[in-house]
């Protein structure tokens, strides 16, 4: 049974056609500027980077299996459970989304969504991965040399 469950994501991805990208970074970092990332929900733009590289490593196709069994999605890796619809789990899709629609090498609308979760209560925490690797750290690196 868990051998399905792990099957199942990895086989939708491959049932619908997905143009995925892994960006660079500054590159991501350039267009969460211009999405206007930095400083929202009081992160900066390397916070948003940094998430995406250690949910993703900047890979927009990136999908994965929680423990609960929902999916995340893309380069932010989105949840299932909560924000985008994957028809393989109860969802309240709240920013009214295709999964499907994050995996692809357009990622506004991953960062539209992605400004709805992270106003959430957790803000940024609600990402392990930033949480683990991001926290309290200096983050300059990401995009220092970007010349933004």
């Amino acid at each position: 049974m868990k051998a399905l469950q792990l099957l199942l994501p990895m086989v939708a991805c491959l049932a619908v056609k997905v143009r995925g990208k892994i960006f660079s970074r500054c590159e991501l970092a350039s267009i969460l500027k211009r999405w206007g990332m930095d400083g929202h929900e009081g992160y900066s733009l390397a916070d948003w980077v940094c998430l995406a590289y250690f949910a993703s490593n900047f890979n927009t196709a990136t999908v994965t299996l929680d423990s609960d069994g929902s999916s995340e999605y893309g380069i932010f890796q989105i949840n299932a459970r909560t924000w985008c619809a994957d028809h393989q789990s109860q969802s309240k899709n709240l920013c009214s989304i295709s999964c499907h629609d994050l995996l692809t090498d357009d990622i506004i609308d991953d960062i539209i969504c992605l400004k709805r979760a992270a106003a959430g209560p957790e803000g940024l925490d609600a990402w392990n991965s930033w949480r683990d690797h991001c926290r309290h750290r200096d983050l300059s690196y990401w995009v220092v040399a970007c010349n933004l």
